[in-house]
């Protein structure tokens, strides 16, 4: 008696578990940054934000806290680049989405690796008013920083892109309403206070990217 083969069924896959865990690394990067730098900004003597950027937290005998922190959330940052990579593979910006994620990572770990310089009055003991003239770091800190910022600014205008496609109103905005921040040219008059609020967008971002692949996927 002739037997009929049955077709075997195979169901579709969830997101892999390494995907997975490159983007919740990608989601916690920026809560664990601004956990770090709060902590910083509140128990570091002559700290103000309204005077000093973020980035001034990794100078001095305690700066390795931040510079650590740079390093850890720029490798985040990687960890997402690679999570999307492996996430969205079809569709409006399925390749330079990943890549522009991972030069914000970069950016970030040279940031760390690159201080700026102390200045103005931070750390203590260090004199009133602007450096003299930048060290080497200092610029390579100011380069990789905005490099790091504009590349996640073009990342979500291809985001941005990818949502209009799909006729997702609400994500496009969002997203676009991000790069729009990112792009902003700096106040001198309230540059560190930029800078934070850029940072925040920034990781907001990312984060809600992360989650949002995770629970798509």
């Amino acid at each position: 008696m002739a037997t009929t083969a049955t077709p075997a069924v195979h169901p579709t896959p969830a997101v892999p578990a390494t995907s997975a865990s490159l983007l919740l690394a990608g989601a916690l990067a920026g809560p664990a940054f601004f956990a770090s730098a709060i902590a910083q900004m509140l128990t570091r003597e002559g700290f103000d934000i309204t005077r000093h950027p973020i980035s001034q937290l990794a100078t001095g005998d305690l700066g390795w806290i931040q510079i650590t922190t740079f390093v850890l959330a720029g490798l985040g940052g990687l960890a997402l680049a690679a999570g999307v990579g492996r996430t969205i593979t079809e569709g409006v910006g399925r390749r330079a989405l990943p890549i522009f994620v991972g030069i914000f990572g970069a950016g970030l770990v040279c940031a760390g690796l690159f201080t700026m310089d102390p200045e103005d009055g931070f750390p203590v003991g260090t004199p009133d008013g602007p450096v003299a003239q930048m060290s080497w770091h200092g610029v390579a800190h100011s380069v990789a920083a905005a490099v790091s910022f504009t590349a996640l600014a073009v990342a979500a205008i291809v985001l941005t892109v990818r949502y209009a496609r799909r006729r997702a109103v609400l994500p496009a905005v969002l997203s676009g309403a991000a790069a729009l921040v990112l792009l902003l040219p700096m106040s001198p008059d309230h540059m560190s206070i930029q800078i934070a609020v850029n940072g925040l967008v920034a990781f907001a971002w990312t984060t809600v990217l992360a989650l949002s692949l995770r629970r798509s996927a």
